[in-house]
């Protein structure tokens, strides 16, 4: 650990969950709706792309769909998981993770990444790296887990444990502010970044059944400063109670909410919209809305 450096994330820890959501390999809905969301995306982009990574492979399905796209002539996955390349389709594969690329400046036009940053313990030095890993004029097109993702759990476990312990531990990872995003792509170099976010709800028998997906997914907590042993189990029983008074159906079930924030950004061209020089509009706003136009901080009279 280098001086200075902020490490929230145990990435051993997140290693070891997803090697073993790929052995699972039962846990791929979200992942497989990001992919299928990312790619709708790019179905706006009326350019070509030829040369592709797709960061964060997972079983393969954001691959798969780019795959038959014309014009791409490499198409590259990496995972920072071995099981996630060990499979049969024939593509280049490559372990490696966000924050330690290993590929050369400008190799690819096109980066797509579906629920692969939010693990990242140097999210703005990861943004840095594929913004250099693309050609001038490439798309990066990601999406990460946001701040809202299963908040109704957090408070469940927060509370069950102060009833039950009588303090609290980290549980669900801190995640990023879709608002602070778009200044994140802008301190890494990449021009016009555009941010939004949507929700994602799911319906589970209990939520014990929604512990088990997310432990399916590769999903559980693996911050550095978790407790390292197993929860009590009255303290599990005590937030699953708590989570159905916060987030039941009214069938009984309970619902989980994942916020899913998609990020697209362009490296810099020269041939890119560039914003106006100020006083060179050619029309004046008051004009337009057929008022007066005032010096700032003069009142209007009545």
């Amino acid at each position: 650990m280098a001086e200075g450096e902020i490490l929230v994330f145990d990435r051993q820890a997140v290693r070891r969950h997803r090697e073993r959501a790929a052995r699972l390999g039962t846990g791929e809905f979200l992942f497989e709706e990001a992919a299928e969301r990312l790619a709708e995306r790019l179905d706006d982009v009326t350019r070509g792309f030829t040369r592709v990574l797709v960061l964060g492979a997972r079983r393969g399905t954001m691959a798969s769909i780019l795959k038959p796209r014309a014009g791409i002539e490499l198409l590259v996955e990496a995972d920072d998981a071995c099981g996630f390349l060990d499979r049969a389709e024939l593509r280049p594969r490559v372990i490696a993770e966000a924050e330690a690329l290993p590929f050369a400046s400008a190799a690819f036009d096109l980066v797509t990444s579906p629920l692969a940053l939010h693990w990242t313990n140097d999210l703005p030095g990861a943004l840095l790296q594929l913004r250099r890993c693309l050609k001038p004029d490439g798309l990066l097109l990601a999406s990460m887990l946001g701040g809202e993702t299963l908040d109704a759990l957090r408070r469940a476990f927060l509370e069950a444990e102060l009833a039950e312990e009588g303090g609290v531990s980290p549980r669900v990872s801190p995640m990023a502010d879709g608002r602070d995003l778009a200044g994140l792509l802008q301190r890494a170099g990449f021009a016009l970044p555009v941010v939004d976010s949507d929700r994602v709800s799911v319906t589970y028998e209990s939520a014990l059944a929604l512990m088990v997906e997310l432990r399916a997914m590769g999903e559980t907590n693996a911050l550095r400063e978790r407790q390292r042993h197993f929860t009590r189990r009255g303290t599990l029983l005590r937030a699953a109670e708590i989570y159905r008074g916060l987030a039941g159906a009214p069938d009984g079930r309970v619902v989980a909410s994942f916020e899913i924030v998609t990020m697209t950004a362009w490296a810099p061209h020269e041939s890119q919209p560039k914003p106006l020089r100020p006083g060179s509009a050619a029309a004046r706003l008051a004009d337009a809305l057929g008022t007066v136009e005032r010096p700032a901080g003069d009142k209007a009279r009545p």
